[in-house]
């Protein structure tokens, strides 16, 4: 059966809600850090489904993009997309050259003493989940420039938010029928 919403994979990821979250989050930078994307050097953290757009939306923009993940194959296809790669694990030292860094993991991976070697001026946009992966109050006593993005479809495109959830009820709906 095909799924009547294309942005609904066979494993039942909800892919839709990803193209309004990586857009607001372009959105957000454009807003927020005062210069172009273009040139300017992004660091994106995790690439799943959110990570992969806004990654993808970043670059068209003309933003030197690097990804950071956890796992060789993501690394292995951020680089065949044209982005720079590193591990999650080899952040420490890494992030003194970005003035964009765009979180995407659910977990803590941006902790105080990574948040020290930020450059001045460099935004973060953290995109996860609750509990999120940044230490906002180590941010806040660094100075360092965080926006926590929740609900970005909803806020950016409610009505393509909307479609998306009505499409995957009656994908969910047809299955079970």
């Amino acid at each position: 059966m095909l799924c009547k919403h294309y942005y609904v994979n066979l494993k039942g990821d909800h892919i839709a809600p990803t193209v309004p979250t990586a857009e607001g989050a372009v959105q957000i930078a454009l807003e927020e850090m005062g210069v172009t994307l273009h040139g300017a050097r992004a660091l994106v953290l995790g690439y799943g489904r959110v990570g992969k757009l806004t990654a993808h939306r970043l670059a068209a923009l003309g933003a030197q993009v690097t990804v950071a993940a956890r796992a060789c194959d993501a690394l292995a296809w951020a680089a065949a997309y044209g982005h720079r790669a590193i591990r999650l694990a080899d952040l420490d030292g890494a992030l003194g050259e970005y003035d964009l860094v765009v979180n995407t993991v659910p977990a803590r991976v941006l902790t105080r003493p990574l948040l020290a070697q930020l450059r001045e001026n460099c935004l973060v946009i953290d995109l996860a989940s609750k509990p999120g992966g940044v230490d906002f109050q180590g941010a806040a006593e660094l100075g360092v420039r965080c926006v926590w993005a929740l609900s970005l479809p909803g806020k950016v495109a409610p009505i393509t938010a909307g479609a998306a959830l009505r499409d995957t009820i009656y994908n969910m709906l047809g299955e079970i029928s």
